[in-house]
């Protein structure tokens, strides 16, 4: 028996398989499609997720407010204190009169409440942007550790409900990534096992004709292989449309308007890498577990 590596033996092969068990490969096909799906789906949900936690890192903002009886001058002299505190990204200072007018400008259908309101109603404050928003309890409490300084006012719960959200988000995916592998290299290894039992006499006469293992297993792996680039591809478009969907939903619905989605297009070199490196691997390895056995002759 010729050891020498045929490629269109075993591509040949494989395809044969494929079609010989033509209900086997797709139900292993769709299997491997509904896993990327789902995986997939939970993976870009988390990275949207932690895409608009970078956003609210550049955006939300804390107000550090100033003691009152600290002059303008003084007030802009505590910059260089505010920005030492630990996860400080920027300071904007904003007089009392800036203050006033931006009041104003955002309540002007009460203007003629607010018009009488003199601008020493509001106090002298600094802007603060962090560099890591799932820090901002610990830093907010250091900057009202800063003397002369009032108190610190941050939307602590909306940038926690988005880390936990991020977290579980991650973490689901992360078991389900593990919980689906298991279930499509088990379905991969009952096709496989499937087409390798009706081939089980013919093996036993290679096998004693001294044919390797490897000669016996490349068709298989091929098989495999195949099957799994044809989920993957599948699953790609298919992945594709569902993200669409959700993105045209976000858009048009309430529900999202918070979470700023990355394009399918910009991630679809590396969604299809993923996809068809996952696919693969669960071809191959679902099918070197199906031929083990009998390769015991």
């Amino acid at each position: 028996m010729s050891r020498k590596f045929n490629a269109g033996y075993y591509v040949s092969e494989g395809f044969h398989s494929i079609f010989t068990h033509g209900f086997m490969s797709f139900a292993a096909v769709c299997m491997i499609v509904a896993c990327l799906i789902i995986m997939g789906s939970f993976t870009l949900l988390a990275v949207n997720l932690d895409n608009t936690l970078g956003d609210l890192e550049s955006e939300n903002e804390m107000l550090v407010y100033i003691d009152d009886a600290l002059t303008q001058d003084e007030a802009r002299m505590l910059q260089p204190k505010l920005a030492q505190v630990d996860n400080v990204a920027q300071l904007t200072f904003v007089t009392k009169e800036q203050a006033m007018a931006d009041y104003k400008a955002k309540h002007n259908d009460n203007i003629a409440v607010l018009k009488d309101l003199p601008d020493e109603a509001l106090r002298d404050r600094y802007r603060v942007h962090v560099y890591d928003i799932e820090r901002m309890a610990e830093t907010q409490a250091a900057l009202e550790q800063v003397p002369d300084v009032a108190w610190v006012r941050a939307a602590i719960e909306i940038a926690d409900g988005f880390v936990m959200v991020r977290n579980i988000a991650t973490a689901v995916a992360l078991v389900l990534i593990g919980i689906l592998l298991v279930i499509s290299l088990f379905i991969i290894a009952n096709t496989i096992k499937l087409a390798t039992f009706y081939r089980r006499e013919e093996i036993a006469i290679m096998k004693m004709c001294g044919a390797t293992d490897g000669f016996i297993e490349w068709p298989f792996v091929v098989e495999g292989m195949l099957l799994g680039l044809t989920g993957a591809l599948i699953a790609f478009f298919a992945q594709w449309g569902l993200y669409q969907m959700v993105a045209k939903f976000a858009v048009q619905g309430n529900g999202l308007s918070l979470v700023n989605m990355i394009s399918y297009s910009s991630m679809a070199t590396t969604i299809l890498a993923i996809f068809c490196g996952v696919g693969v691997f669960i071809g191959v390895v679902g099918s070197l577990f199906a031929i083990r056995k009998f390769l015991q002759v």
